[in-house]
């Protein structure tokens, strides 16, 4: 089962393990020339939205057909969950992240905007 995902699915595996690893391990904290507001926020709905677009695409990839269930299951709500499972683990599993509200708003906008492309994508 899991050789048939990783056939089906590898962009956006690769995307979520990175994701899972940018949030859960310590970063260093680094300054930046320019200062860019909200960047943290940014970070994460590209990340999410990025992710959203690699499943639509490697869904597309290997289905002739759309599932439009299936579809707002694997690249809609499990994102918007996974946003929101690993913002719970820097909050109560790692003494060097916090979670945060607006972290998953943001992951949640990204997953939309995301969607959005999926949708334009499937054109």
């Amino acid at each position: 089962m899991l050789r048939l995902y990783l056939r089906h699915y590898p962009f956006a595996l690769i995307i979520i393990v990175v994701i899972a690893l940018l949030s859960l391990l310590p970063i260093p904290d680094m300054k930046m020339g320019v200062e860019v507001p909200l960047a943290d926020k940014w970070t994460h709905m590209v990340m999410y939205g990025v992710l959203t677009l690699a499943i639509w695409f490697d869904y597309r990839r290997c289905h002739q057909r759309l599932e439009t269930g299936r579809l707002l299951l694997w690249a809609f709500l499990a994102p918007i969950a996974m946003g929101g499972l690993l913002e719970l683990a820097q909050a109560y599993l790692t003494t060097c992240r916090s979670g945060e509200w607006l972290d998953f708003v943001a992951n949640t906008i990204g997953v939309c905007l995301g969607t959005i492309g999926g949708l334009l994508m499937r054109r």
